[in-house]
């Protein structure tokens, strides 16, 4: 079965960090394309180790937005 995640990808200095949304589960490379591959072998094991994931997961798509705060 093929299961679609959400990922946010963020820059941090040199690395960008790829998390899964859903899962919580993060990685990172020094390209966009390396801390994806790296997030989906974290995903892949993390997996592995929780058979019962399915009932975490959601049957509805996240709602995705964005928040603006001004900070002083």
């Amino acid at each position: 079965m093929t299961y679609r995640f959400t990922t946010i990808i963020i820059q941090e200095g040199e690395w960008y960090v790829a998390r899964c949304v859903e899962l919580g589960v993060v990685s990172q490379g020094k390209t966009i394309e390396k801390s994806q591959e790296n997030l989906r072998e974290a995903v892949e094991l993390y997996l592995e180790g929780q058979p019962q994931f399915k009932k975490y997961l959601s049957k509805r798509a996240p709602i995705i937005t964005s928040l603006e705060l001004k900070y002083a």
